[in-house]
């Protein structure tokens, strides 16, 4: 049964698509950024804006009924490689337990703000609590 997760981004509504799908035990994360939903704000910082995007994830992950130890891929997407640096604290907190296969990518996004997005691919498990 496919369950649909919205997390209230705009551009969830304007494109057409979901903040997660669950499809089964699995579990597929759209490209997430580090805006905060709540105030619609989003950090100029590189780290902030990893550790930020990680929380948008993780809500949407226990929304599946999943967490970080369930990721087993993550791809990262940036405008500028040089930041990715600033990002690894809040990435390795996230998933250096269960390091997922990963991917970085150097590309422009949507918004000039965002400095980073993350996509992450989940298969549910019992351990799948979240580390945040």
């Amino acid at each position: 049964m496919r369950k649909l997760i919205s997390q209230g981004s705009p551009y969830e509504a304007k494109i057409g698509y979901s903040r997660a799908v669950v499809e089964g035990d699995w579990v597929f994360v759209s490209g997430t950024t580090g805006y905060n939903y709540v105030t619609m704000e989003i950090s100029p910082e590189p780290g902030e804006q990893a550790a930020q995007t990680l929380r948008n994830i993780d809500w949407a992950l226990k929304q599946a009924g999943a967490g970080f130890a369930d990721v087993v891929r993550v791809r990262y997407i940036l405008p500028n490689a040089d930041d990715f640096e600033a990002c690894w604290p809040a990435l390795k907190a996230a998933f250096g337990k269960t390091r997922p296969a990963a991917t970085m990518i150097s590309a422009g996004l949507i918004d000039p703000a965002m400095k980073i997005e993350i996509e992450v691919t989940a298969h549910k498990s019992d351990s799948g609590k979240s580390d945040l």
